[in-house]
């Protein structure tokens, strides 16, 4: 299965659950699209495990083959797999981008590394599918610096996780740790995936 590119507001009100965060999708329609939406339907369990998956899926933009090979990975390390399984996506190089106010969405984000607009520790870096470790520092190329959606972002960045340290002066992002479950996607519940895909 191929990237999802549709309207990402359809998808937060299929699956109940805002894909960007910030809750905007569902102020005005809380409810799925299309002339059925509102007529509430019962889901199974096969269901309910299904829509979990779908919600981080489309909230980190990722498709269903890396999907699975970075539950996979997760699988190898030591401790809970549903919570090691998220901090693989957070590490992600385009979700830190995005994390660190670079950009306003993570398909921005993308869209910034893939045309070559992000460093990594100096070296220009054009995988979004990068995992960046601990102590690793994300920046803009200098000659990228001037772009406007980027200007734009930052100017609009609220405040940022706790993992990451921003310097201000040099428009530098470190990713100092990994995350602690609370302090990503608070509202999934990632055990439902574990059995869905341990079946």
């Amino acid at each position: 299965m191929s990237r999802f590119t549709g309207s990402t507001w359809k998808q937060s009100r299929r699956l109940s659950y805002s894909v960007s965060e910030t809750g905007k999708e569902l102020n005005k329609r809380p409810y799925a699209p299309g002339q059925h939406g509102q007529k509430r339907k019962k889901i199974s369990e096969y269901g309910t495990q299904l829509q979990e998956k779908q919600r981080v899926r489309f909230t980190y933009g990722v498709n269903e083959k890396q999907f699975r090979k970075t539950f996979n990975e997760a699988k190898k390390m030591q401790g809970k797999q549903g919570e090691n399984f998220l901090f693989l996506l957070e590490s992600r190089l385009d979700n830190l981008v995005y994390r660190a106010g670079y950009a306003r969405t993570r398909q921005q984000a993308r869209q910034l590394v893939n045309h070559g607009h992000i460093l990594l520790d100096g070296q220009k870096a054009t995988i979004p599918s990068i995992r960046v470790r601990v102590g690793q520092v994300i920046s803009i190329k200098e000659k990228s610096k001037g772009l406007q959606i980027i200007k734009d972002a930052l100017e609009a960045v609220v405040s940022r996780q706790e993992y990451i340290n921003f310097n201000d002066d040099l428009a530098t992002a470190t990713f100092t740790r990994l995350p602690e479950r609370n302090e990503i996607l608070p509202e999934i519940k990632e055990n439902l995936i574990v059995e869905l895909y341990n079946k």
